[in-house]
């Protein structure tokens, strides 16, 4: 049976599963070591009987037998070593391609048995390893692995395998053989060296090492001359190297020495294959070993061009450790051979090729860094003159690299230091590039910016960190601050030389100040002061060299003028000052020096430095001082126009000839003196020629003039014009002429019949000058002046039409209203008044000529933007002008027939609203406007002119309250205001004034944008009991209005409009607010909170709402098309839209006291609401428009919108803890849920119970006719509730137990699953709410929960499981004769629930089967303990169940078990270690539990294992891999006497069976068992 079970274990190593591989292993090895030969031949003849087994599965059992055999060696016999020799032999050399895994794995088997059978071994493989035949590539690898393991057992056999070997060497042909050819040499290199140095433990201590010398030499040969030449860098880099190390140890000294000639060529001749160089390198380390030998130098030119110059790859390690392995190379040489490696390297310098400059000045870096050569440092010096003038951005980096291991070690101090410091320093000054280069190039290309970058880093590092560099630097560097080539590189000077001025002076003041005698080539302090400075004025320009010149300049005050710099302010000032104004700045610090003759050296220097800025502008320009000069002439016009008077014709004709004339085009005098004014002379002469023309015009004859007006005047006016001049004194001379001449036509005595045929033009024009102006300022008289002359152009014929008139106000308006505040200065004081003025007059002719409200509805059309303009000076003279234009429109009406002012409404609306302005000027304004509309009012509806009416003339005294800035006097008197306009507006406009009053909500202002909502309201509550028709329409604008707008005092406003129209028109206004579009947007929920402002108005809105709830259907069914599915359940829109309105009104604070009113009506009608709302879907055009809402309102998904309806009702009728405490349980989510809304409505339930227990008598008496509602959720939502109020003992307080009692046991009969499940629930909860009721009805309880768990109509055993659970709270309080009776019937009732596929039943049935166990003693217990037995296995299995709450059942079910199965080892195993609330460690747990079943119940064996062999087919992957480690454990456990009880042929074919389950783990699991079965064959 062993061989069997190993068979079934290697049947299974097909498997691909590799945790299952790795157990089928451990389980062979398992077997093995009960009978590790016979498992070894049982794997022989099974590997010798499947030849065609692949060979990943032949590995797992070869790896097993490696196993057996390493921890059972002592144990074998020689026929078994034989066996298993000959097996891995074969395994190993069946394939003559080398499969590596599956060989090794054959190799490893003979290396384990050769550590004991050793000649065994060397004597099965040495048949395999002929002279003269190539071998197996594992043949030697296996030499190797033994010579490592078994060192004394293998070295007194290699001289032999060396012999065989050496001619095989010239067979090998490729590079896997030549490579474990190599790993053979060294691993055999090494286990002799190991022998050797361990002689005294050796069997053969004559061994010595020249025993072996030439057969590792001549091996030598073969891999130095021959191998080491291979393509294959494997074979080169690796295998070669590798072995060459160890056999050197091997090889006679004296021909190692002289190999070293052919060595160093060797050495050399790798670096020019495709090798890595850091093996070479190493090689090299053996050579280099032996100074002195002039052979080394032939390294330098083998390791220069190839190693050195090579690219060099930073992101690959290796060739980073070979250059630096190179570098040390010729660090060693040229301690040995100075001169000769430096006049190998320098003459290098002078090559063509780039990388050999670079190169070899990386060289010179290291040798600098690494040797001290005093005596070299001129001449190193020298040699550096040629690439300081290289041109390639590598080599000026190798240059500053060079440079700076210099100055750290003293060659800046010789002789031509100085010039290595300017060549860094000129590199500090290249160019920025002006792009960035693209990503196209090479690596290891570099830019001018990043030379720069190095070059300053450099700079900076050496000044700062190498103290030896102090005098050398100090004071140089000032040389490079003047010359305009070094500009860019001044932001890293000034700092490194700030840093040595800092020293400096720490040391003394003679150390720090600079003598310019000895310096010669120094630049003056006049100079540093004036480059700094110039430099200084830009501080941020140039990476900052100007802050940067200006610390330094700082820092040399004493060596450029002792009172230079004392200026007190800190350097972030001094930035701020330069950056704005840098010729301020200079001003200023020449002003502090004062030293007269220093100043005129330092101008002398500016002047010297101004052309070396030529490529600088900006900093040229604080050079320069600038300057500029101006010049500032009326005449004959009135002589002309004198002159007209009588002689028309011939000043006309001296006017003419002088236009003919060139003297406008002569220029001469003073003006020549400026060429780009020579215009300016010509535009005076024109000037003065306009303007006579226009005095001609006004002086001349009144009955000649209009012939003259266009044929002469003008033409010769427009002649000399260009209007694209920009002279302020031709403009204004133009505007002066056009002016007279409008006055003189309008003057004239046929002027009603003269058309003006260019008037539209000298409009145009006039606008066109105006327009021109500033629309920032008023500082000249045009727009006044023009807008006079408009006024007269407009008065004459042709009429303007309505674009041209339009354009025209627009014009002027913008002009002037546009204009910011102006506080002119004494001349201009009365230009604006003026301009004000002119535009007043314009605009009362414009509306003289259409004196009807059309003209005046024309007109504030213009002005309406002005006067709601955010601008407070606009607004003031916008409503200014109304006023003036409204007392303009009233002082010229004259109605001759009684007609409608129509537009009434919206000029009210406009106005009145401003009467609360922040300015007190508009306030008073807009009252008179109001005061002025009303009266043309009165004058359109017949009353005289000079009317008065009482009421509206108190609007007179109300002006005194707008002078307060109070905003509750100022609002108080808007609402007077209001309550006038109310009582004299026509009923007919009211409509229209309120339309346009919402209109007047938007506002910029807001409080006019509050006055408009006063005022709404104040009309709608003195006016509003006659709109009854047209509530749907307010509703709607007010609607759009809070859509428009999100302000609080809208928002309050609004609300109040509702409020009055709901306590005028309630119906009215709940249905037009039902009427809005769902889900109700915020705006909505706005409308709908201002309901909840008054108790009284809203008790009977809320009573109205629950009427629409209740009053319609609460769903539709709709069938699908589709035959057999289910009804469709549509929500009805009247009661869902009266659900939303009762949650935004009770959401309001201030609806609470209705609400306590309602308490149970609501409480009722909500929560049968939520439950005719499950499940229950929109329309079909409500569920787009859900989705496309957005905004805070409720969902209107029907379930939620009820729910969070009653939540609002609950918190709004002072249960909050009752909201609170369903909301923290989830609750509230679980209702919404078809599948848990039972679950919810118990949570509500047992919060009402625990925090309104009060309230529960009458909502308990509305709900119990609903118990045979029509609607199946109605029923379950009732028997929900009242199942969970059983539990709780308020209902036993309020005598409604035995009633709800009752009712439960009534509804066992229902045709709802549901209810009839809620029903056990209810009878069960009596057991927690009123324990002494359970034992008082103990006989009625038990028969329905046995009823329960009959159930023929449970398919699902929904109410079998409510049974089950309800039975179990029961039970505790029932007495024992009752359960007796019906003990056995419950056990062998629930059985089959203990492997159902629910896990709730598998739960219920496992719990009430524990307590079932109290009642097991006496006549029942014998009965009851062949339950138990039956059921152990079950219980102990599905501690394994994939749900933790089924595990916590068995844990209770086996505790409770525990004392009834006499077993005390059980007992406490089950006691201590299944804790509901501790994890298991199962199989530590089921070890235990085997070993007391088998010691207590040995004739339960078989039973126990059959069992379990029906959980072999379970459904749950967890219990499959259970069931056969409980078997497992079970026979680790078990004694020989009760072995034959087991049917082992049939275990053995189903754990077979097992092995091919798809889960691995359990196939884990049963290759595990079945190595535990050979404890029982």
């Amino acid at each position: 049976v062993d061989s069997k079970l190993a068979t079934t274990l290697m049947d299974a190593t097909i498997d691909k599963d590799l945790s299952v591989q790795e157990q089928i292993y451990s389980a062979l090895c398992y077997v093995g070591e009960t009978e590790p030969e016979e498992i070894l031949n049982a794997c022989d003849e099974y590997l010798r009987r499947h030849q065609k087994l692949a060979y990943p599965h032949r590995i797992i059992i070869l790896k097993a037998m490696e196993t057996v055999v390493v921890n059972n060696l002592s144990r074998l016999d020689k026929s078994t070593a034989k066996v298993v020799i000959f097996l891995a032999s074969n395994e190993m050399t069946k394939s003559k391609e080398v499969v590596y895994d599956w060989q090794e794995a054959a190799s490893d088997v003979l290396v384990a048995v050769g550590r004991r059978f050793i000649n065994k071994v060397m004597e099965e493989v040495l048949s395999k390893f002929q002279p003269g035949i190539l071998p197996h590539y594992f043949i030697l690898q296996t030499f190797a692995n033994l010579s490592m393991s078994n060192v004394f057992g293998m070295v007194p056999f290699l001289n032999s395998i060396l012999g065989t070997m050496l001619p095989m060497l010239g067979l090998a042909k490729q590079d896997t053989m030549k490579c474990v050819f190599c790993s053979a040499l060294q691993h055999f290199s090494e286990s002799i060296q190991e022998y050797l140095a361990n002689l005294d433990k050796a069997p053969d201590p004559t061994v010595r090492k020249d025993t072996f010398s030439n057969e590792i030499f001549s091996a030598y040969e073969v891999l130095f001359y021959s191998w080491l030449q291979s393509r294959e860098a494997k074979v080169r880099g690796l295998a070669v190297v590798e072995a060459l190390g160890p056999m050197s140890h091997l090889m006679p000294s004296d021909r190692l020495e002289e190999q070293l000639p052919r060595l160093i060529p060797g050495i050399l001749a790798l670096y020019k294959k495709q090798t890595e160089a850091f093996y070479v390198s190493k090689l090299g380390l053996l050579a280099m070993a032996r100074p002195g030998n002039a052979k080394l130098l032939l390294l330098s030119s083998a390791l220069f061009p190839e190693q050195i110059c090579a690219p060099l790859d930073s992101s690959v390690p290796l060739l980073v450790k070979n250059h630096n392995e190179v570098l040390r190379c010729f660090t060693v040489l040229a301690c040995s051979f100075p001169d000769r490696v430096l006049g190998f390297l320098l003459p290098k310098l002078e090559s063509s090729n780039e990388r050999t400059r670079v190169g070899t000045l990386a060289i010179m870096r290291q040798i600098i860094n690494s040797l001290q050569m005093e005596i070299k440092k001129p001449f190193i010096l020298s040699s550096m003159k040629l690439p300081l003038q290289d041109s390639s951005n590598k080599v000026k980096r190798a240059v500053v690299q060079v440079i700076s291991a210099m100055a750290h070690h003293g060659y800046l101090e010789q002789a031509g230091g100085e010039t290595m410091i300017e060549f860094i320093v000129r590199q500090c000054a290249l160019p920025t590039d002006p792009q960035p280069r693209k990503q196209t190039l090479e690596a290891d290309d570099l830019t001018s910016d990043q030379v720069r970058n190095i070059s300053i880093n450099t700079l900076f590092l050496i000044s700062t960190t190498v103290d030896r560099m102090n005098d050398v630097l100090w004071p140089y560097l000032l040389e490079f601050v003047t010359p305009a080539q070094f500009t860019n590189a001044l932001a890293p000077l000034c700092k490194s030389l700030l840093h040595l001025a800092t020293k400096r002076q720490g040391e003394g003041e003679d150390a720090f100040l600079i003598s310019y005698d000895t310096n010669a080539n120094l630049p003056s302090p006049y100079a540093l002061t004036a480059r700094l400075l110039v430099v200084a004025s830009w501080p941020y320009l140039g990476d900052g060299r100007g802050a940067a010149a200006l610390r330094l300049l700082n820092g040399l005050q004493p060596n450029i003028h002792p009172v230079c710099w004392h200026r007190g302010e800190g350097l972030p000032v001094l930035i701020a000052v330069l950056s704005p104004s840098p010729e301020s700045f200079l001003r200023e610090t020449l002003t502090a020096i004062s030293d007269a003759a220093w100043i005129c050296c330092l101008l002398t220097e500016m002047c010297q430095q101004l052309n070396s800025y030529s490529s600088f502008p900006s900093e040229k320009v604080c050079l320069i001082p600038t300057w500029v000069t101006s010049v500032c002439s009326r005449g004959l016009a009135s002589c002309f126009g004198i002159c007209a008077v009588n002689h028309l014709d011939e000043t006309l004709a001296k006017l003419e000839d002088f236009v003919r004339s060139d003297i406008i085009r002569k220029s001469a005098g003073l003006f020549s003196l400026f060429k780009d004014r020579s215009d300016t002379e010509v535009e005076k002469v024109k000037s003065a020629l306009i303007l006579c023309y226009g005095s001609v015009a006004v002086h001349a004859p009144r009955e000649l003039v209009l012939a003259r007006i266009e044929a002469d005047i003008l033409r010769n006016i427009f002649q000399y014009f260009n209007t694209k001049v920009g002279d302020l004194m031709l403009k204004l001379c133009l505007i002066r002429s056009i002016c007279m001449i409008g006055q003189a036509i309008y003057n004239s005595a046929q002027s009603t019949a003269f058309n003006f045929a260019r008037k539209v033009e000298l409009v145009a024009q006039m606008m066109d000058f105006i327009k021109s102006e500033p629309a920032d300022s008023l500082r000249t008289p045009i727009r006044q002046r023009a807008m006079v002359s408009c006024m007269y152009l407009v008065i004459l014929k042709p009429p303007l039409n309505d674009a041209e008139r339009a354009e025209l106000v627009d014009t002027c308006l913008n002009s002037v209203l546009a204009l910011p505040p102006l506080f002119p200065a004494p001349p201009l004081q009365t230009l604006y008044p003026d301009t004000v003025s002119a535009l007043k007059d314009l605009l009362k002719c414009v509306l003289q000529k259409e004196l009807t409200p059309r003209g005046l509805q024309s007109m504030f059309e213009h002005l309406c933007p002005w006067i709601t303009s955010t601008k407070e000076h606009e607004r003031e003279r916008a409503v200014e002008l109304s006023a003036t234009l409204l007392e303009f429109y009233r002082g010229k009406l004259n109605v001759t027939t009684v007609v409608p002012f129509y537009n009434l409404g919206v000029l009210m609306a406009l106005f009145s609203p401003r009467c609360s302005d922040s300015l007190p000027s508009i306030r008073q304004r807009a009252v008179d406007c109001v005061y002025s509309l009303l009266y043309i009012q009165m004058c359109y509806e017949g009353f005289a002119h000079d009317h008065k009416d009482e009421m509206v003339e108190k609007l007179k005294t109300l002006k005194q309250g707008l002078e307060n800035p109070d905003y509750t006097v100022l609002f108080h008197t808007c609402y007077n205001i209001a309550m006038v306009i109310a009582k004299r507006f026509p009923p007919d406009q009211l409509m229209s004034l309120l339309l346009a009053m919402f209109e007047g909500l938007t506002d910029p202002d807001k409080n006019c944008s509050r006055a408009a909502a006063v005022m709404i309201n104040s009309l709608l509550k003195e006016r509003g009991g006659v709109l009854l028709e047209k509530v749907p329409e307010i509703i709607g604008l007010t609607h759009s209005k809070l859509q428009g707008l999100d302000e609080e005092h809208v928002r309050k406003a609004a609300q109040q409009t509702v409020y009055i129209l709901a306590c005028q028109h309630q119906t009215a206004v709940v249905s037009s607010l039902l009427g809005s579009p769902l889900p109700f947007d915020s705006h909505s929920c706005t409308m709908w909170r201002s309901l909840a402002t008054e108790p009284t108005l809203t008790s009977p809105v809320l009573e109205l709402l629950v009427e629409k709830v209740n009053r319609d259907v609460p769903y539709k069914e709709n069938k699908s098309f589709l035959l057999g599915s289910s009804c469709e359940r549509i929500a009805t829109t009247l009661p869902l839209a009266a659900t939303c309105a009762l949650h935004e009104i009770m959401s309001a604070p201030e609806s609470g006291p209705a609400v306590l009113e309602l308490y149970p009506h609501l409480f009722v009608t909500l929560l049968l609401r939520v439950s005719c709302s499950v499940g229950v879907q929109l329309p079909k055009n409500l569920q787009s428009r859900e989705r496309r809402s957005i905004g805070p309102s409720t969902s209107l998904e029907p379930c939620s919108c009820a729910v969070e309806t009653l939540k609002a009702m609950l918190a709004r009728g002072g249960s909050e803890e009752v909201a609170r405490s369903v909301g923290n349980a989830g609750g509230w989510e679980l209702m919404r849920s078809a599948e848990r809304h039972h679950d919810g409505i118990a949570l509500l339930a047992r919060a009402m119970a625990k925090h309104a227990a009060p309230r529960l008598f009458p909502i308990v008496k509305a709900l119990i006719p609903m118990l045979n509602s029509v609607y199946d959720g109605q029923r379950v939502t009732t028997t929900a509730f009242f199942a969970e109020l059983l539990s709780s003992n308020v209902v036993n307080d309020l005598i409604l137990l035995e009633s709800m009692m009752d009712n439960m046991t009534g509804r066992q009969r229902d045709s709802c699953t549901a209810v009839r499940q809620l029903a056990l629930r209810g009878l069960g909860n009596i057991a927690v709410g009123s324990p002494e009721k359970a034992r008082k009805h103990g006989a009625q309880l038990l028969a329905s929960m046995i009823d329960g768990m009959d159930d023929k109509d449970d398919p699902k055993n929904l109410v079998a499981l409510e049974a089950m659970s309800s039975l179990s709270k029961l039970l505790g309080h029932m007495e024992e004769r009752d359960v007796h009776s019906v003990l056995l019937h419950i056990a062998i009732r629930i059985r089959p629930f203990f492997d159902s596929e629910r896990h709730e039943l598998r739960k219920s049935s496992i719990t009430l089967f524990g307590n079932l166990t109290k009642f097991s003693s006496g006549n029942s217990e014998d009965v009851f303990f062949e339950q138990i037995l039956n059921g152990l296995v079950t219980l102990l299995l599905h501690l394994q169940d994939p749900k933790p709450e089924v595990i916590k059942a068995c844990k209770f079910a086996l505790r409770m078990c525990g004392p009834v199965m006499g077993c005390d080892g059980l007992c406490d195993m089950f006691q201590n270690h299944l804790h509901e609330d501790r994890s298991l460690h199962y199989g530590e747990f089921m070890n235990h539990v085997c070993k007391h079943l088998v010691s207590n119940y040995p004739e339960m064996l078989n039973r126990l294992i059959l069992t379990n062999l029906f959980y072999f087919k379970s459904n749950w992957a967890e219990i499959r891999a259970a069931a056969p480690m409980f078997i497992g454990f079970l026979v680790l456990h078990v004694d020989r006497e009760h072995c034959q009880h087991v049917e082992l042929e049939q275990l053995v074919s189903a754990l077979s069976l097992l092995l091919k389950d798809p889960v691995a783990a359990v196939r884990v699991k049963t290759a595990e068992t079945l190595g535990r079965l050979v404890r029982i064959v």
